[in-house]
């Protein structure tokens, strides 16, 4: 009997025979993803096999170990998404893949199986910018346009803010000097002996605690732009929880501390978060911010975006929270672009690096 990984693409009747759907795979980290989504923007499917339990002891995704684990879950990732959509393999217009950015092994495994169906298929190929997808997954599951906007990613690799004219004509204004803020979330919690992803565990913490208790300092705010920093406020939560460098430093967090060293990081995260985002705001003129990627779902940072877009007076969009951490369904952006004729290349190539709008525009 052939196994799981062997049986070919099984095809079911369509509840949808007239609409046009899309294939959609999403494997840039450690997320191997599969989505079916018609034309007219409905997710039909949206199925995500998680990598959680291989990386968790080691406090963060390990390249090598998200690659294999793609190569194994791909296939049956697809045939799900495939089955839950009720879509037969004949009925796809086209197939979607996240190209960049993200890990270079992770990328070309989603990259290949892609290819790969298209053109058994003869159908176009899409090629998909993570972060675009990100913001554009705050548009999911509404009748109107978010665009214009601010588009706003925060997650583990990104911090990136984006003047975003249209869904497909995007221009990076603000970015992270160094660590991401999911990053330096998931660097305190170590420090703090909080459990991996750090996101979720320094929040649960935060809630017991006093974040006035620890002054952290709001890296980037008293210079003008749009840059960010967390590196420095990672160093500052380090040597509140466990001392300067020196024979006196502590190796673990003393239990005491943790709560209120929880909810003081993430308070300070969330000014600079905040301030820069207002900051976009002001200089495109934007009538709505846009919030999209992993550290979206934090409750905290919600509430202070809430706020501070009820006083600028602009709409906020924060993606709903199954479109937050990394999945499929957001490259429904691939629709737009297929509209606008950008269909990639058999020889297409991913595009690792976190960059790809061009130079920084300075504020």
């Amino acid at each position: 009997m052939a196994s799981e990984r062997e049986q070919p693409i099984q095809q079911s009747e369509s509840l949808f025979v007239n609409a046009r759907r899309l294939l959609a795979i999403e494997s840039s980290c450690d997320e191997t993803a599969a989505a079916v989504i018609s034309e007219q923007g409905d997710v039909l499917s949206n199925v995500i096999a998680s990598q959680f339990e291989l990386h968790q002891e080691f406090g963060g995704v390990v390249p090598e170990i998200a690659s294999r684990a793609h190569v194994a879950r791909i296939l049956p990732t697809i045939r799900t998404a495939l089955a839950e959509s009720n879509t037969k393999v004949t009925e796809l217009a086209a197939v979607a893949v996240t190209s960049e950015p993200g890990l270079v092994g992770s990328l070309l495994v989603g990259l290949t199986a892609a290819k790969t169906i298209a053109l058994s298929l003869g159908v176009p190929l899409v090629t998909v910018n993570h972060v675009d997808a990100h913001i554009f997954a705050c548009g999911i599951g509404k009748e109107t346009s978010i665009f214009p906007c601010v588009g706003f990613v925060v997650s583990g690799g990104h911090t990136n803010l984006y003047d975003c004219r249209s869904a497909t004509d995007f221009s990076l204004i603000g970015s992270t000097t160094d660590d991401a803020v999911g990053e330096a979330f998931d660097k305190v919690a170590r420090i703090l002996g909080l459990p991996y992803p750090g996101g979720p565990s320094i929040e649960q913490a935060a809630r017991s605690g006093d974040p006035r208790v620890w002054q952290m300092p709001r890296p980037m705010l008293k210079k003008p732009g749009l840059e960010f920093s967390f590196s420095g406020l990672k160093t500052a939560a380090l040597y509140a929880a466990r001392g300067v460098p020196g024979p006196d430093q502590l190796t673990t967090t003393p239990p005491e501390r943790v709560a209120d060293l929880a909810a003081s990081f993430q308070e300070a995260a969330v000014d600079v978060l905040t301030v820069k985002a207002r900051r976009a705001l002001d200089k495109t003129g934007h009538p709505r911010l846009c919030v999209g990627g992993g550290v979206a779902a934090n409750q905290r940072l919600r509430q202070s975006l809430a706020a501070m877009c009820c006083e600028a007076r602009v709409e906020l969009c924060i993606a709903d929270m199954e479109y937050c951490t990394d999945n499929a369904a957001m490259a429904a952006i691939a629709w737009e672009h297929l509209s606008d004729g950008n269909i990639a290349q058999l020889d297409a190539d991913v595009l690792p690096g976190l960059i790809r709008h061009g130079a920084l525009q300075k504020s």
